[in-house]
């Protein structure tokens, strides 16, 4: 029995539990897959407050630590669901255990968006990745593919043409919703061939991916372009299925709540990505933690 259960421990939750064990609540974090979140998969951040710059890697386990030193206690293990009892929460996990707590924080994140490609599951893990920095390395001195027009794919493009010996940057449009800084740096690689007006329509390879077929969005036409890895920067979607009875989501899945990070269900906060809300943001993610953290902590009161 906890004062307040974490669902996810990435910059979110974990900040969250920082905020709620300073205010003298007990935390417990339950956390599907590793401490950290998608942000461990960053090589560098450059655009956090008080920090010149520092990996993903980095920031996460410092997050981690600093919350494990104020008493967080961590299971891995994945929530799917919670249900009222006597106005306490009780959480349930998959592996068939129950946690009860007077408050419960959701910062659940989002995961990966896929392209919704034929065989795109058979060759994930083939040829077909969702992190550079975690699978770049397999593809030294290849040419591949990122898909995708935000920071993250201009981050991924950036860093594989550090080691891939060619590098298509495939977007559906001819500007990017990246940063120009980001852009910029990587219009100055030599290895670098921006596909622009396109969508990745097809997956070509039996056992491993060897090419990708782009159609053009404005005239239809077709190209195979070969390549042995092709990185899927196309965005986030939220994971928050197993709450639906417990929270209201939005037609698109993530968590409606404003800024007071207060759901809908006394005693239920969220934080971070997985809320609706106009930016998401390595900052924004550790302000809605704070605040939900003292907002579950005042509603314990």
């Amino acid at each position: 029995m906890k004062d307040i259960i974490i669902i996810g421990a990435g910059p979110a939750g974990l900040t969250a539990a920082i905020y709620a064990l300073r205010a003298g609540r007990s935390v417990l974090l339950l956390e599907a897959k590793a401490y950290g979140g998608q942000i461990v998969n960053t090589p560098e951040i450059e655009n956090y407050p008080g920090l010149k710059t520092v990996s993903g890697f980095e920031f996460a386990q410092t997050l981690y630590e600093q919350a494990m030193a104020f008493g967080a206690e961590l299971v891995y293990e994945t929530a799917c669901g919670i249900e009222d009892k006597d106005g306490r929460k009780i959480v349930r996990t998959t592996a068939g255990h129950e946690y009860e707590a007077g408050a419960v924080i959701l910062a659940t994140g989002a995961r990966n968006r896929p392209m919704g490609l034929e065989r795109e599951e058979a060759l994930t893990g083939h040829g077909v990745s969702y992190c550079a920095t975690c699978d770049g390395m397999f593809f030294r001195k290849k040419e591949v593919a990122v898909y995708g027009g935000g920071d993250t794919a201009l981050e991924d493009a950036f860093f594989l043409s550090n080691y891939c010996s060619r590098v298509y940057v495939i977007h559906r449009r001819d500007a990017f919703r990246g940063s120009m800084k980001n852009l910029e740096k990587l219009k100055s690689r030599d290895n670098v061939e921006f596909v622009l007006n396109a969508n990745v329509t097809s997956l070509i390879g039996e056992t491993k991916l060897e090419a990708v077929e782009v159609t053009d969005t404005k005239d239809g036409s077709k190209r195979v372009i070969p390549v042995a890895g092709l990185f899927v920067a196309i965005g986030q979607v939220p994971d928050n299925g197993a709450f639906a009875g417990s929270v209201s989501l939005d037609e698109r899945g993530y968590i409606e709540a404003g800024e007071d990070c207060r759901t809908g269900t006394e005693g239920i906060y969220t934080a971070g990505d997985c809320r609706t809300k106009d930016v998401r943001q390595l900052t924004t993610a550790a302000a809605d933690g704070a605040v939900a953290a003292l907002a579950a902590a005042a509603g314990l009161e």
